[in-house]
């Protein structure tokens, strides 16, 4: 989904009492889309979606609230892309360097694809040699938002969504294991889920996972990401590659309100403290939609799990920032 602005806006954070520390969302106060935040030794380092001239927007933070901007983490995409298409940029660290998966459109199919560049270092700049895509399931509509994840014991996997909405068919989520370098997929993909809940519309999108007490919780966006109606839901299992079973009652678990619209594009980082914050981009809720004069701004929020089901509550008061206790 494309951006239009490269700006980073750096936000101080503000007392609340002696020693305690706070800030308010948004925490990049700029079109930040589909954004995907990894720790790599002492910083933080945030991806997003194309804007300007960048290919893959890039920023760091030591504390995941002041964000300063830095080069374009992709300045060149793979030749089997076209420019002018690169979405939802996440990166997989691996034993010996890092691998940012991203999406741009085949130039042979037309399609949506999923590619595959490395860097020595989690900031960039990376680099996609290979002759085609990692992932093209253009008889699906093409393959988009890929999202790694490391299980305990080191074994990688790689999730993401076929683009059918763009085509009248169906969306799923699917899952692969990856082989060591990251590079390829080990095995057949996996069918997950798809959009089958009234709320989520004509999609699901943006898969990511995190796991806790031995349960794997795949969160993921569904409805327009240009209307209110967007936002995040999740899915149980208690393996990588599933079964996951959605509990309907309780969704979505993150939507319009007074803060934001349009919540979605999310995942989940630990602050220096341990604590899960869900990252996740949302419209201000006066202006939805890019036609609107909207931008999808970063926020970040606790990630709170009450009997073991996920919680989140966005909001633009004033709130303890990450790592405080």
């Amino acid at each position: 989904m494309p951006s239009r602005l490269l700006i980073v806006a750096v936000l101080a954070a503000l007392p609340l009492t002696a020693g305690v520390k706070t800030f308010t969302n948004p925490v990049i106060n700029a079109d930040f889309p589909d954004p995907f935040i990894i720790q790599s030794g002492k910083d933080y380092y945030a991806f997003a979606t194309n804007a300007g001239t960048a290919n893959v927007q890039a920023a760091t933070s030591t504390d995941l609230v002041h964000w300063v901007s830095l080069p374009d983490a992709l300045p060149v995409i793979g030749s089997w892309a076209s420019p002018g298409d690169t979405w939802a940029p996440e990166v997989l660290k691996t034993a010996t360097r890092f691998v940012m998966y991203y999406v741009a459109r085949d130039t042979a199919s037309g399609r949506q694809c999923i590619g595959a560049a490395i860097s020595s270092r989690a900031q960039g700049p990376y680099a996609d040699a290979e002759a085609k895509p990692l992932i093209c399931q253009t008889d699906m509509g093409g393959s988009i938002d890929p999202s790694p994840f490391t299980d305990t014991g080191g074994q990688n996997y790689l999730y993401w969504k076929n683009d059918g909405n763009c085509c009248g068919m169906n969306t799923n989520i699917f899952v692969s294991r990856l082989t060591p370098d990251g590079l390829n997929l080990k095995g057949r993909p996996v069918e997950l889920i798809h959009n089958t809940e009234l709320w989520e519309g004509p999609l699901i999108e943006a898969p990511s996972v995190y796991k806790r007490a031995g349960k794997y919780y795949l969160f993921y966006s569904a409805s327009s990401f240009e209307s209110s109606l967007y936002g995040v839901g999740f899915a149980l299992g208690f393996s990588p590659l599933g079964p996951f079973s959605k509990l309907g009652s309780r969704q979505p678990i993150l939507e319009t309100n007074a803060a934001v619209a349009g919540p979605g594009g999310q995942g989940v980082i630990a602050d220096r403290s341990g604590k899960p914050w869900m990252y996740y981009h949302a419209w201000d809720p006066e202006y939805v939609g890019y036609a609107g004069g909207g931008r999808r701004a970063l926020y970040i929020s606790p990630l709170v799990f009450k009997d073991g089901l996920p919680h989140v509550s966005p909001t633009v008061k004033t709130q303890p920032a990450p790592g405080v206790k």
